[in-house]
Protein backbone atom coordinates (compact mmCIF):
# COMPACT_ATOMS: atom_id res chain seq x y z
CA UNK A 1 0.00 0.00 0.00
CA UNK A 2 1.07 3.80 -0.03
CA UNK A 3 1.86 5.75 3.13
CA UNK A 4 3.50 8.87 3.88
CA UNK A 5 6.59 9.03 5.05
CA UNK A 6 8.86 11.88 6.74
CA UNK A 7 12.15 11.89 5.75
CA UNK A 8 13.11 15.26 7.35
CA UNK A 9 13.02 18.81 7.47
CA UNK A 10 10.46 19.42 4.13
CA UNK A 11 11.00 16.43 3.06
CA UNK A 12 7.65 14.55 3.18
CA UNK A 13 6.70 11.30 0.51
CA UNK A 14 4.68 8.52 -0.56
CA UNK A 15 6.23 5.61 -0.71
CA UNK A 16 5.44 2.05 -1.04
CA UNK A 17 4.79 0.25 2.75
CA UNK A 18 3.86 -3.43 3.92
CA UNK A 19 0.26 -4.05 4.10
CA UNK A 20 -0.46 -4.21 7.42
CA UNK A 21 -1.79 -7.21 9.40
CA UNK A 22 -3.82 -8.38 12.13
CA UNK A 23 -1.04 -9.20 14.78
CA UNK A 24 -2.75 -9.75 17.73
CA UNK A 25 -6.57 -10.49 18.52
CA UNK A 26 -7.14 -7.04 19.59
CA UNK A 27 -6.04 -5.44 16.21
CA UNK A 28 -8.24 -4.31 13.45
CA UNK A 29 -7.30 -3.50 10.19
CA UNK A 30 -8.83 -0.05 8.57
CA UNK A 31 -9.27 1.32 5.31
CA UNK A 32 -8.12 5.18 5.57
CA UNK A 33 -11.51 7.10 3.82
CA UNK A 34 -10.19 10.44 4.63
CA UNK A 35 -7.06 11.62 6.67
CA UNK A 36 -5.64 15.25 6.86
CA UNK A 37 -2.76 17.29 7.89
CA UNK A 38 -2.28 18.87 11.65
CA UNK A 39 -0.22 21.87 12.35
CA UNK A 40 1.75 19.82 15.41
CA UNK A 41 2.63 17.69 11.71
CA UNK A 42 4.82 20.86 10.94
CA UNK A 43 6.73 20.95 14.16
CA UNK A 44 8.58 18.03 12.70
CA UNK A 45 8.56 19.32 8.62
CA UNK A 46 10.07 22.59 9.76
CA UNK A 47 12.72 21.11 11.17
CA UNK A 48 11.43 22.14 15.35
CA UNK A 49 11.30 18.34 15.97
CA UNK A 50 13.17 16.62 12.72
CA UNK A 51 12.73 12.69 12.75
CA UNK A 52 15.78 10.97 13.52
CA UNK A 53 15.41 7.86 10.99
CA UNK A 54 12.32 8.07 8.05
CA UNK A 55 9.40 7.80 9.61
CA UNK A 56 5.82 6.94 9.20
CA UNK A 57 3.13 10.09 9.75
CA UNK A 58 -0.35 11.23 10.54
CA UNK A 59 -2.54 10.85 13.10
CA UNK A 60 -5.95 11.67 12.27
CA UNK A 61 -8.12 9.51 10.14
CA UNK A 62 -11.89 7.76 10.05
CA UNK A 63 -12.32 4.79 7.54
CA UNK A 64 -14.00 1.76 7.04
CA UNK A 65 -12.89 -1.86 8.99
CA UNK A 66 -11.44 -4.67 7.01
CA UNK A 67 -10.68 -7.25 9.18
CA UNK A 68 -10.80 -7.43 12.81
CA UNK A 69 -8.86 -10.06 14.97
CA UNK A 70 -10.76 -12.58 17.28
CA UNK A 71 -10.74 -10.80 20.36
CA UNK A 72 -12.71 -7.62 18.87
CA UNK A 73 -16.46 -7.38 20.24
CA UNK A 74 -17.13 -3.56 19.63
CA UNK A 75 -16.21 -2.99 16.23
CA UNK A 76 -16.93 -5.22 13.41
CA UNK A 77 -16.31 -5.68 9.46
CA UNK A 78 -18.02 -2.73 7.64
CA UNK A 79 -18.22 -0.27 10.75
CA UNK A 80 -17.29 3.62 9.45
CA UNK A 81 -15.42 4.25 12.44
CA UNK A 82 -13.26 7.60 13.93
CA UNK A 83 -9.83 7.02 14.83
CA UNK A 84 -8.69 9.30 17.70
CA UNK A 85 -5.14 10.40 17.65
CA UNK A 86 -3.93 8.06 20.58
CA UNK A 87 -4.18 4.52 20.90
CA UNK A 88 -6.21 3.57 24.26
CA UNK A 89 -7.33 0.31 26.36
CA UNK A 90 -10.87 2.14 26.96
CA UNK A 91 -10.36 -0.06 30.20
CA UNK A 92 -7.35 1.43 32.51
CA UNK A 93 -8.13 3.67 35.22
CA UNK A 94 -6.93 6.47 33.45
CA UNK A 95 -9.45 5.84 30.63
CA UNK A 96 -11.96 5.27 33.30
CA UNK A 97 -11.34 9.00 34.04
CA UNK A 98 -10.88 10.58 30.93
CA UNK A 99 -7.83 10.87 29.75
CA UNK A 100 -7.23 8.21 27.62
CA UNK A 101 -4.04 9.76 26.01
CA UNK A 102 -2.47 8.60 29.68
CA UNK A 103 -3.96 5.31 29.30
CA UNK A 104 -1.07 2.71 30.56
CA UNK A 105 -1.32 0.70 26.93
CA UNK A 106 -0.97 4.46 25.04
CA UNK A 107 1.08 4.33 21.87
CA UNK A 108 0.63 7.11 19.06
CA UNK A 109 0.22 5.85 15.15
CA UNK A 110 3.12 5.82 13.33
CA UNK A 111 5.43 5.04 16.23
CA UNK A 112 5.67 1.41 18.34
CA UNK A 113 2.45 0.38 20.11
CA UNK A 114 2.35 -0.90 23.40
CA UNK A 115 4.16 -4.19 22.76
CA UNK A 116 7.15 -2.86 20.57
CA UNK A 117 5.02 -3.72 17.16
CA UNK A 118 5.53 -1.23 14.53
CA UNK A 119 1.86 0.91 13.92
CA UNK A 120 1.03 2.60 10.70
CA UNK A 121 0.91 6.49 10.31
CA UNK A 122 -2.37 7.83 9.55
CA UNK A 123 -1.54 9.78 6.43
CA UNK A 124 -1.88 6.23 4.34
CA UNK A 125 -4.35 3.86 2.57
CA UNK A 126 -4.59 1.01 5.85
CA UNK A 127 -4.04 1.20 9.32
CA UNK A 128 -3.47 -1.30 11.98
CA UNK A 129 -5.53 -0.43 14.75
CA UNK A 130 -4.16 -1.82 18.12
CA UNK A 131 -6.73 -2.13 20.83
CA UNK A 132 -9.47 -1.32 18.51
CA UNK A 133 -12.52 -1.63 20.97
CA UNK A 134 -10.94 0.97 22.86
CA UNK A 135 -9.57 2.99 20.32
CA UNK A 136 -12.40 3.02 17.73
CA UNK A 137 -15.70 4.89 17.73
CA UNK A 138 -18.22 3.37 15.13
CA UNK A 139 -20.93 6.52 13.62
CA UNK A 140 -24.32 5.54 13.01
CA UNK A 141 -24.07 4.82 9.31
CA UNK A 142 -21.34 5.81 6.41
CA UNK A 143 -20.92 9.79 6.46
CA UNK A 144 -21.61 11.25 2.91
CA UNK A 145 -18.95 13.34 1.19
CA UNK A 146 -20.95 16.22 2.38
CA UNK A 147 -20.17 15.25 6.52
CA UNK A 148 -17.18 13.27 6.12
CA UNK A 149 -14.97 16.62 6.60
CA UNK A 150 -16.87 17.39 10.07
CA UNK A 151 -16.87 14.01 10.98
CA UNK A 152 -12.94 14.06 10.30
CA UNK A 153 -12.58 16.68 13.18
CA UNK A 154 -13.51 14.51 15.90
CA UNK A 155 -9.95 12.74 15.74
CA UNK A 156 -9.02 15.77 16.52
CA UNK A 157 -8.97 19.64 15.92
CA UNK A 158 -12.70 19.62 17.61
CA UNK A 159 -11.95 17.26 20.38
CA UNK A 160 -8.71 18.95 21.24
CA UNK A 161 -10.67 22.80 20.94
CA UNK A 162 -13.36 21.09 23.22
CA UNK A 163 -10.60 20.27 25.57
CA UNK A 164 -9.36 24.16 25.77
CA UNK A 165 -12.57 24.85 26.46
CA UNK A 166 -13.56 23.17 29.03
CA UNK A 167 -9.64 23.77 30.77
CA UNK A 168 -10.58 27.08 30.48
CA UNK A 169 -13.64 26.90 32.63
CA UNK A 170 -16.17 27.64 29.63
CA UNK A 171 -19.49 28.29 30.49
CA UNK A 172 -23.01 29.75 30.14
CA UNK A 173 -22.62 33.48 30.18
CA UNK A 174 -19.07 33.72 30.39
CA UNK A 175 -16.24 35.87 27.91
CA UNK A 176 -13.36 34.02 26.32
CA UNK A 177 -10.58 35.19 24.00
CA UNK A 178 -9.05 32.45 21.74
CA UNK A 179 -5.05 32.51 20.96
CA UNK A 180 -4.45 30.45 17.20
CA UNK A 181 -6.71 31.07 13.78
CA UNK A 182 -5.72 27.77 13.72
CA UNK A 183 -8.32 24.53 13.13
CA UNK A 184 -7.93 23.93 16.92
CA UNK A 185 -8.65 27.65 17.61
CA UNK A 186 -11.50 27.85 15.33
CA UNK A 187 -12.97 24.68 16.84
CA UNK A 188 -12.19 25.97 20.22
CA UNK A 189 -14.88 28.88 19.24
CA UNK A 190 -17.23 26.34 18.49
CA UNK A 191 -16.86 24.71 21.31
CA UNK A 192 -17.08 28.22 23.31
CA UNK A 193 -19.99 28.57 21.71
CA UNK A 194 -21.60 25.63 22.53
CA UNK A 195 -20.96 25.42 25.77
CA UNK A 196 -22.63 28.90 25.93
CA UNK A 197 -19.86 31.92 26.23
CA UNK A 198 -21.67 35.24 25.73
CA UNK A 199 -18.60 36.75 24.77
CA UNK A 200 -15.84 35.37 22.29
CA UNK A 201 -13.04 37.09 20.92
CA UNK A 202 -10.89 35.79 18.35
CA UNK A 203 -7.40 36.18 17.65
CA UNK A 204 -6.52 36.82 14.35
CA UNK A 205 -4.73 39.01 11.12
CA UNK A 206 -6.22 36.65 8.40
CA UNK A 207 -9.54 37.99 6.43
CA UNK A 208 -10.29 34.34 5.54
CA UNK A 209 -10.17 33.07 9.28
CA UNK A 210 -11.67 35.33 10.60
CA UNK A 211 -15.09 35.20 8.66
CA UNK A 212 -14.91 31.60 9.34
CA UNK A 213 -14.21 32.55 13.43
CA UNK A 214 -17.55 34.82 12.82
CA UNK A 215 -19.26 32.42 11.23
CA UNK A 216 -18.57 29.74 14.13
CA UNK A 217 -19.46 32.02 16.89
CA UNK A 218 -16.78 34.60 17.77
CA UNK A 219 -18.16 37.79 18.43
CA UNK A 220 -15.34 39.78 18.28
CA UNK A 221 -11.92 39.79 16.09
CA UNK A 222 -8.49 41.47 17.29
CA UNK A 223 -5.68 41.49 15.37
CA UNK A 224 -2.38 42.78 17.47
CA UNK A 225 -1.15 40.59 19.17
CA UNK A 226 0.73 40.38 22.52
CA UNK A 227 0.70 42.76 24.92
CA UNK A 228 -1.14 45.24 22.38
CA UNK A 229 -3.99 42.61 21.77
CA UNK A 230 -3.98 41.83 25.25
CA UNK A 231 -4.90 45.62 26.02
CA UNK A 232 -7.77 45.11 22.86
CA UNK A 233 -9.52 42.71 24.48
CA UNK A 234 -9.38 44.26 27.80
CA UNK A 235 -10.79 47.32 26.41
CA UNK A 236 -13.25 45.51 24.21
CA UNK A 237 -14.78 43.88 27.91
CA UNK A 238 -14.97 46.82 29.60
CA UNK A 239 -12.02 46.72 31.29
CA UNK A 240 -11.86 43.53 32.49
CA UNK A 241 -10.07 40.51 30.91
CA UNK A 242 -12.21 37.58 29.58
CA UNK A 243 -12.73 34.47 32.12
CA UNK A 244 -10.75 32.23 30.27
CA UNK A 245 -8.16 31.92 27.57
CA UNK A 246 -7.94 29.44 24.79
CA UNK A 247 -4.37 28.57 24.03
CA UNK A 248 -3.92 26.86 20.78
CA UNK A 249 -0.64 27.63 19.48
CA UNK A 250 2.02 26.43 21.68
CA UNK A 251 4.40 29.00 21.68
CA UNK A 252 6.57 30.87 24.58
CA UNK A 253 4.42 34.03 22.86
CA UNK A 254 1.30 32.52 22.44
CA UNK A 255 1.38 31.69 26.22
CA UNK A 256 2.70 35.27 27.33
CA UNK A 257 -0.13 36.46 25.56
CA UNK A 258 -3.05 34.84 26.75
CA UNK A 259 -1.55 34.65 30.54
CA UNK A 260 -1.88 38.85 29.54
CA UNK A 261 -5.34 38.54 28.41
CA UNK A 262 -7.20 36.38 31.01
CA UNK A 263 -8.81 38.47 33.58
CA UNK A 264 -7.50 38.31 37.40
CA UNK A 265 -9.07 34.56 38.83
CA UNK A 266 -9.38 33.22 35.12
CA UNK A 267 -8.20 30.42 33.42
CA UNK A 268 -6.34 29.55 30.67
CA UNK A 269 -6.71 26.32 29.06
CA UNK A 270 -3.67 25.42 26.68
CA UNK A 271 -3.87 22.45 24.02
CA UNK A 272 -0.91 24.05 21.65
CA UNK A 273 1.64 21.28 20.89
CA UNK A 274 4.82 22.93 23.29
CA UNK A 275 7.41 23.14 20.84
CA UNK A 276 7.95 26.74 21.02
CA UNK A 277 8.75 26.56 24.11
CA UNK A 278 6.47 28.61 26.57
CA UNK A 279 7.00 29.04 30.17
CA UNK A 280 5.20 29.71 33.31
CA UNK A 281 5.67 33.22 35.10
CA UNK A 282 4.52 31.84 38.39
CA UNK A 283 4.89 35.00 40.37
CA UNK A 284 2.52 36.52 38.18
CA UNK A 285 0.47 33.93 37.87
CA UNK A 286 0.42 33.44 41.72
CA UNK A 287 -0.35 37.70 42.25
CA UNK A 288 -2.96 37.33 40.00
CA UNK A 289 -4.96 34.42 41.02
CA UNK A 290 -4.18 33.39 36.89
CA UNK A 291 -4.87 29.06 36.65
CA UNK A 292 -3.57 27.21 33.45
CA UNK A 293 -5.41 23.86 32.71
CA UNK A 294 -4.89 21.74 30.24
CA UNK A 295 -2.50 19.60 28.13
CA UNK A 296 -2.81 17.05 25.17
CA UNK A 297 -6.25 16.63 24.73
CA UNK A 298 -8.10 13.23 25.48
CA UNK A 299 -10.04 13.30 22.21
CA UNK A 300 -11.25 10.26 22.64
CA UNK A 301 -13.38 10.68 25.77
CA UNK A 302 -15.08 13.45 24.21
CA UNK A 303 -15.87 12.06 21.03
CA UNK A 304 -19.17 10.04 21.67
CA UNK A 305 -20.37 13.49 23.09
CA UNK A 306 -19.62 15.55 20.12
CA UNK A 307 -20.68 13.07 17.06
CA UNK A 308 -24.13 13.48 17.33
CA UNK A 309 -23.94 17.87 17.09
CA UNK A 310 -21.70 16.74 14.18
CA UNK A 311 -23.96 14.01 12.65
CA UNK A 312 -26.92 16.62 12.81
CA UNK A 313 -24.94 19.36 11.49
CA UNK A 314 -25.46 21.73 14.56
CA UNK A 315 -22.14 22.51 14.44
CA UNK A 316 -19.79 22.43 11.15
CA UNK A 317 -16.20 22.06 11.99
CA UNK A 318 -15.05 20.58 8.79
CA UNK A 319 -15.45 23.89 7.45
CA UNK A 320 -11.86 23.91 8.79
CA UNK A 321 -10.92 22.19 5.65
CA UNK A 322 -10.45 24.59 2.77
CA UNK A 323 -8.39 22.80 0.64
CA UNK A 324 -8.32 18.79 -0.36
CA UNK A 325 -5.55 16.89 -2.01
CA UNK A 326 -4.76 13.18 -2.86
CA UNK A 327 -2.56 11.07 -1.33
CA UNK A 328 -0.20 11.13 -3.68
CA UNK A 329 -0.01 15.07 -3.08
CA UNK A 330 0.33 15.30 0.13
CA UNK A 331 3.41 17.03 -0.34
CA UNK A 332 0.88 19.84 -1.66
CA UNK A 333 -0.73 19.48 1.44
CA UNK A 334 1.95 20.34 3.70
CA UNK A 335 3.52 23.11 2.20
CA UNK A 336 0.27 25.03 1.89
CA UNK A 337 -0.09 24.54 5.60
CA UNK A 338 3.32 25.26 5.98
CA UNK A 339 2.88 28.33 3.78
CA UNK A 340 -0.68 29.20 5.81
CA UNK A 341 -2.36 28.92 1.73
CA UNK A 342 -4.98 26.39 3.73
CA UNK A 343 -5.94 26.12 7.08
CA UNK A 344 -6.33 22.68 6.97
CA UNK A 345 -5.97 20.55 4.42
CA UNK A 346 -8.18 17.22 3.66
CA UNK A 347 -6.21 14.20 2.22
CA UNK A 348 -8.13 11.64 0.05
CA UNK A 349 -6.45 8.32 -0.14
Amino acid sequence: MRATVIHGPRDVRVEQVPDPVIHRPTDAVVRVVATCVCGSDLWGYRGVRPPKQPQRIGHEFVGVVEEVGSGVRRVKVGDFVVAPFSIADGTCAHCRNGVHTSCEQVAWWGSPDHEGIASDGAQGEYVRVPLADGTLVVTPEHPDDALLPHVLTLTDVLGTGHHAALSAGVHAGSSVAVVGDGAVGLCGIIAARRLGAERIVAFSRNPARQALARRFGATDVVAERGDEGAAAVVDLLDGVGPDGVLECVGTKESMAQALATVRPGGRVGFVGVPAGGPELPVQTMFSANKGVVGGVAPVRGYIEGLLPDVWAGTIEPGLVFDATFALGDIADAYRAMDERTCTKALVLP
